[in-house]
């Protein structure tokens, strides 16, 4: 049975949906079968691995409406060992309408239970919110990666969603855990990134922080634009250096859970 994982922060700009597409990435090419769920009506994920989004009759909103079987909504990208559900804009739609659900918040959930056996990791990348598409991946899964950008209000945010977490525990998703805070985009040369780094790892356990750090690159940033992930694009980089380290660690985390 599959592990899925969501991959949560309800600010944005925190290189969430590129830690999404290259730990993807670099799960497939560890030879596990991974599946990337695009909740995020921007749809950034399904560009930065080179779907082109007019062509698309089935996405993420289809699914969670019910209208399409995951399975059929599911394209191989062109990448070893990964497949993508996409995801338009009109999946904002979802926002409104799940509202009238009886059970809005499981809908993902619901569906991926059709696929969970399929693959051997499910990546959720949520959009930046903790409404009702955001609560639908984190009830959908197993474990949560949280990207962290180290600046200033980021540790007012990541105890807003530990709180939300908190909850969703105690309605709908009693098992979940979370795997780690993961530190995007850092710069140690800077003052502020070291104090924010020293101020997460008072407050929070060592086993919740991960150990790989995510360095600012120039080249993770260009990679979206080619619709290729950082280890495709420029695999000797510090950035898909950085990916293929994060990827084991996850891997470990996951086996440490079962």
């Amino acid at each position: 049975m599959g592990t899925i994982i969501a991959i949560v922060n309800q600010k944005g700009g925190v290189a969430k949906t590129t830690t999404a597409i290259n730990l993807t990435a670099s799960l497939g090419r560890l030879g596990k079968k991974v599946l990337l769920v695009d909740l995020d009506p921007q749809g950034n994920a399904t560009t930065g691995y080179g779907v082109l989004k007019r062509e698309l009759e089935l996405t993420t909103y289809e699914v969670l409406m019910g209208e399409a079987r995951p399975s059929e909504a599911v394209k191989k990208t062109a990448f070893e060992n990964v497949d993508i559900i996409p995801s338009t804009q009109l999946l904002a739609e979802a926002e409104v309408r799940l509202l009238k659900f009886e059970n809005k918040t499981l809908q993902l959930r619901k569906a991926l239970t059709q696929i969970k056996d399929s693959y051997d990791i499910i990546i959720i990348d949520c959009l930046p919110s903790l409404g009702v598409l955001a609560l639908n991946g984190i009830s959908a899964c197993d474990g949560i990666i949280i990207p962290m950008q180290c600046e200033p209000y980021s540790l007012e945010g990541v105890a807003e969603l530990f709180s939300t977490v908190k909850r969703v525990k105690k309605s709908t998703n009693r098992n979940i855990k979370i795997l780690g805070i993961v530190f995007t985009m850092l710069d140690k040369r800077l003052m502020v990134s070291r104090d924010v780094m020293n101020s997460i790892r008072d407050k929070f356990p060592e086993d919740v922080i991960f150990k790989t750090e995510i360095p600012r690159s120039v080249r993770v940033a260009e990679a979206p634009s080619h619709g290729e992930p950082i280890i495709y694009y420029d695999g000797s980089s510090k950035g898909a250096v950085a990916y293929n380290k994060l990827s084991k660690e996850v891997l470990e985390k996951i086996e440490r859970n079962n």
